[in-house]
Parts: C-alpha cells; sequence; structure tokens
C-alpha cells in the first residue's frame, strides 16, 4: 500500500470481496414519482446477530422493569399485611374497652371518663392507620364484611336486615380485617 497526502490507496487486489457492496443494475425508478430507490442491500448474519442482541436486552430490560415493579408491589402488601396482623391484636382490647363503657354507661366518674379518653385515642390512633369499623345495626346484612351467627324471625324489620351487632367489624382501607358478628332478621313477608 502507497501513502499519497495522507491517504491511504487501496489496490484492487487487497479489497474484502465479503464486505463489497453489490453492483446495482442502474437505477431503479419508482413508477409513482419516477424518483429513484435505493438499491436494498442483504442483510449479514452480523447484522441479524446484532438485531437478536438488540432485541434480547430490550427483552430483558422490560422484563427487569417488570421485576422491579412487583418488588415495589409485594414489599406495599407486606408492609400492610404485616400492618394488618398488629391491628388484629389490638381489636380485642378495643372489644375490651366497648364493654367496659357499656357496663358503666350510667356512672359518671373519673375512672369512666379515663377510660372513654383512652378508647377515643385508640380509636384515633387506629383511624389515622386507615382502620374504620364496618357499619352494622339497620344495614342490610352483606357477606362480604358481616357474619350472621342467628337470624332472628321478625316482621319489624326487612329480611336480612342487621338487627344487633354482637362484635364490631373492621377493615384496613379496603381490606377486611375482621368481619362483624350479627344477628340478622328473617322476614317472609317483605
Amino acid at each position: 500500500m502507497a501513502r499519497t497526502n495522507g491517504k491511504s490507496e487501496v489496490e484492487s487486489r487487497e479489497l474484502d470481496a465479503e464486505h463489497e457492496l453489490p453492483a446495482a443494475d442502474g437505477p431503479q425508478e419508482n413508477s409513482q414519482a419516477g424518483a429513484v430507490e435505493p438499491a436494498v442491500l442483504p442483510e449479514s448474519s452480523e447484522l441479524q446477530k446484532l438485531r437478536a442482541e438488540r432485541d434480547n436486552l430490550l427483552y430483558r430490560l422490560a422484563d427487569l422493569e417488570n421485576a422491579r415493579k412487583r418488588a415495589a408491589r409485594d414489599q406495599q402488601e407486606f408492609r400492610e399485611y404485616a400492618l394488618a396482623d398488629a391491628i388484629k391484636t389490638l381489636l380485642p382490647i378495643i372489644d375490651s374497652f366497648e364493654r367496659a363503657l357499656q357496663v358503666s354507661r350510667n356512672e359518671k366518674s373519673e375512672l369512666r371518663s379515663g377510660v372513654e379518653l383512652i378508647y377515643k385515642q385508640l380509636q384515633d390512633a387506629l383511624a389515622k392507620l386507615g382502620v374504620r369499623p364496618i357499619p352494622a345495626k339497620g344495614e342490610q346484612f352483606d357477606p362480604r364484611v358481616h357474619e350472621a351467627i342467628e337470624t332472628v324471625e321478625t316482621t319489624e324489620a326487612r329480611d336480612h336486615q342487621i338487627l344487633e351487632e354482637l362484635q364490631r367489624g373492621y377493615k384496613l382501607k379496603d381490606r377486611l380485617i375482621r368481619p362483624a358478628i350479627v344477628k340478622i332478621a328473617q322476614n317472609s313477608k317483605h
């Protein structure tokens, strides 16, 4: 190879036939617009390999993004389940407070005032966490959130109306923590 003006001259015998472009038969004209189309080059196996690698990398990138989203969702669900378990342990304490306040309903003492205050603080703390009681008495029975342990034959209430709440039910956001245990009316006339 000889050098002229800092550029290399390539002799015809040194050309690599594998990387050489095929000769065109002449310009191809587009019949509609009269424009010249470029000649279509056949894909080399190396180009096909690069495209396959690119597609594989894009697939892996999408899979990695899905795994990241799944891990974040699983972590959030774990937090909510952990919170639900902690709240379940507090519910019997709330039940005890409610029973204590019902027994001493007519008394006005400092002890009752203290118990009411503690009960109110506990309810407020649970409300901040997203815990809310399930409405029961007077509502229509819903098997998704109520558990009926007794039916009472009556004509004074609608059929499947909740007559009495025996134990309050609770939800954490939209998740049921504990169903309300209730007595429901059975009225064949309504």
